[in-house]
């Protein structure tokens, strides 16, 4: 399920460090304890876990937050928030330093798959978009799991499937090999 040992630690050219720390289950539900590195005004576009809760806590600088169609809100350290599975929303760091926060996602699903996926592609294409072979792969085959809602939805249901299926003649996803499946 974890294909990665603990902690796991990613990062992308454009600001972000992310560490996957454990996974804990309380209450009978399991856990991914996160902690992360944010570069100011860096952070995840608009996006929604369908499946996941996620909490963040500020442990040092000033996050930024937006829920979709609402007003940003800030949060020093000490203060938390949780957004709710299902919810679309992005975070930043809306400070001078850098931002560190931990947190949780629950459950993991394949969270860290997933991510680390889109971090290698940011990194693989020098661009916040990604190599565009993966990064259809994955926004296509978790599609019920995550969003990224800056992708209109024009290329995520017809010009990413048909990316998807010319990488598939082209051999580009033997580095996906294990890709979890997704929850559906």
């Amino acid at each position: 399920m974890y294909p990665y040992m603990f902690p796991h630690t990613i990062s992308n050219p454009f600001g972000e460090e992310l560490t996957f720390e454990s996974v804990i289950k309380e209450n009978g539900v399991s856990k991914v304890i996160v902690k992360n590195k944010v570069q100011p005004d860096a952070g995840p576009p608009m996006h929604v876990h369908f499946k996941q809760d996620e909490f963040l806590r500020v442990d040092k600088g000033k996050l930024g937050y937006q829920i979709l169609e609402k007003e940003e809100y800030f949060l020093n350290e000490g203060e938390s928030v949780l957004l709710e599975k299902g919810t679309p929303h992005r975070f930043w760091n809306a400070g001078n330093d850098i931002l560190e926060c931990s947190g949780w996602v629950s459950p993991p699903n394949s969270l860290d798959y997933f991510l680390t996926g889109i971090y290698n592609s940011m990194t693989k294409s020098g661009k916040p978009e990604g190599d565009p072979f993966d990064t259809a792969f994955l926004i296509t085959r978790y599609k019920t799991e995550y969003d990224m809602l800056i992708i209109p939805n024009f290329v995520k249901k017809v010009v990413m499937p048909v990316t998807v299926a010319v990488g598939k003649l082209l051999g580009k996803y033997k580095h996906f090999f294990d890709a979890p499946r997704p929850i559906k």
